[in-house]
């Protein structure tokens, strides 16, 4: 089995109103996938879609190289999910919510310890999910997400509302998922984080894809003009292209020459403006 997922012509209405259009990708096993586009602009959709909860207008989806509109449990069973469309009971402690899980699975309490441990979330299990913070209810779902050990994993906006010591914890260990052979498939609206994260990506806005590959293949894509930015002693700085470095007699006052490339934000924003 090459991909895992297989997105051919989906198109989803709400209504008469059209949120999706026309959507072409494929996410090989064990690659970590980007869905990446602004608030609104269809991310969930297309998880829910995959998932079956929603059904397309047109156009057909498969996880395992079965239609996602009729997966059977054992499938649904090497599924992960985080999203806090799932609901999770406000009155139950962080460890209770889980051992549901767990419980569901055939999963030890020590595994969800363990998971527990590695969001930072260990000291906090028996704290009520109604009174924590949304940061703390994004690491509880995250590990949710896990318990089962999922073959394919669904992780929506995964590390929103996260400090930046969390949300790299969070980014490690997704990594550690994809080395272990699961294949991950996620959403976001962090270009940063994408670029680090990702092997493939799909740029999302009013509902269709306006560009994907590698973050790399991307960015080399929209390099017009290969600019450096030169950096002076007297801390003054210049963005020239990389042909006009020739006409600078010396560079004996110079402090450091790097190259520029556009950031996929930058990609975005300027193909976004052209629709």
């Amino acid at each position: 089995m090459k991909n895992i997922i297989d997105v051919i012509d989906i198109s989803v209405k709400y209504g008469s109103q059209l949120v999706l259009t026309d959507l072409n990708f494929h996410v090989s096993r064990g690659e970590i996938f980007g869905f990446i586009g602004p608030s609104g602009s269809g991310k969930t959709t297309i998880i829910n879609t995959l998932l079956g909860i929603i059904k397309p207008y047109k156009g057909s989806s498969k996880i395992f190289e079965k239609d996602s509109q009729t997966l059977k449990s054992s499938d649904l069973t090497q599924l992960g999910i985080m999203s806090d469309a799932i609901g999770y009971y406000e009155r139950l402690s962080i460890f209770e919510n889980l051992q549901i899980y767990a419980h569901i699975f055939g999963i030890s309490e020590k595994k969800v310890d363990d998971l527990l441990s590695k969001v930072g979330l260990i000291k906090q299990k028996n704290m009520k999910t109604g009174n924590i913070s949304v940061g703390m209810l994004q690491r509880m779902l995250f590990v949710r997400a896990l318990i089962n050990s999922p073959k394919l994993l669904f992780l929506d906006e995964p590390t929103s509302g996260l400090d930046p010591t969390i949300a790299r914890n969070i980014r490690n260990e997704i990594k550690n998922l994809q080395k272990k052979g699961t294949t991950i498939f996620l959403t976001s609206h962090n270009m940063h984080e994408v670029t680090l994260l990702c092997d493939k990506i799909a740029l999302l806005n009013n509902g269709q894809i306006i560009e994907q590959g590698s973050p790399k293949d991307i960015i080399n894509k929209y390099i017009h003009e290969k600019e450096v930015l030169i950096s002076f002693n007297n801390e003054h700085q210049k963005k020239v292209s990389f042909d006009d470095l020739t006409s600078f007699s010396s560079l004996k006052d110079v402090y450091s020459i790097h190259s520029i490339e556009p950031t996929l934000e930058e990609i975005f924003i300027k193909l976004t403006e052209r629709q």
